[in-house]
């Protein structure tokens, strides 16, 4: 597990578990690596502070392709999770979602029908010291979990599932579906009847800024479109 981050001479952030630490900077020292300012071999200063979840998180192994950071706030805040939120995800992927959900509440669940994705995310699970149930199953075939606060799927067609989400949702809980494509998002909106009732659709757009000295600027390129996020309540 990552235990320590170090922001190099450069800016950029180094990930540190045991062991020296070798760098393009020269050599940092198991026995050196502590929270402050500290120097390599070569007389290189790093800054040192302890990792946290988010730190992590940004280490897990990759396998499909992960939900933003921007994404993942908007689905957080939107549907006010908290420890007592009862959460259904499909599919999984990665983990990486699971992980921010598992992070805020202890009863989370969730689908991937694909092996060998269901063994990264059980494996980036366990190496952020989260639990979750993980479940090898294909969310098109049920749901077998009921009274749910909040269904999230990252399924290419979210419509297939509505009868089972119809069922195992609470009144007022949020059905929320991320669709890289508009023609998804007509397809799954259209299919929405009583008591499901479209509460928004949303793209978050994020651009960071520069800063240095006098120089205040924003970045030349920004994370633009990465899905439509579809929020949907049961009544």
């Amino acid at each position: 597990m990552i235990k320590k981050v170090l922001i190099t001479p450069d800016g950029s952030k180094l990930y540190w578990s045991k062991g020296d630490l070798h760098t393009n900077y020269g050599v940092v020292k198991e026995n050196d690596i502590k929270n402050g300012l500290v120097k390599s071999h070569s007389g290189k200063e790093f800054l040192v502070y302890d990792a946290q979840f988010v730190d992590r998180l940004n280490k897990i192994k990759r396998g499909p392709a992960v939900i933003s950071n921007k994404d993942v706030g908007i689905i957080l805040t939107n549907t006010g999770i908290n420890p007592k939120s009862k959460i259904l995800e499909a599919g999984a992927g990665s983990g990486r979602l699971t992980a921010f959900l598992a992070n805020i509440s202890s009863n989370v669940t969730s689908y991937e029908r694909k092996e060998e994705f269901y063994k990264i995310a059980e494996t980036n699970l366990k190496e952020l010291g989260l639990k979750a149930k993980l479940r090898l199953k294909d969310i098109y075939e049920g749901i077998t979990e009921k009274n749910l606060d909040v269904i999230i799927l990252d399924l290419p067609e979210p419509w297939q599932v509505l009868n089972y989400a119809v069922k195992a949702l609470k009144c007022g809980g949020f059905l929320v579906a991320y669709l890289p494509h508009m023609t998804q998002v007509i397809e799954f909106t259209k299919a929405l009847s009583s008591p499901f009732v479209l509460d928004k659709v949303e793209e978050v757009l994020e651009r960071e800024w520069i800063l240095e000295d006098r120089k205040a600027r924003p970045e030349n390129q920004m994370l633009g479109h990465t899905a439509f996020l579809v929020f949907v309540r049961k009544i």
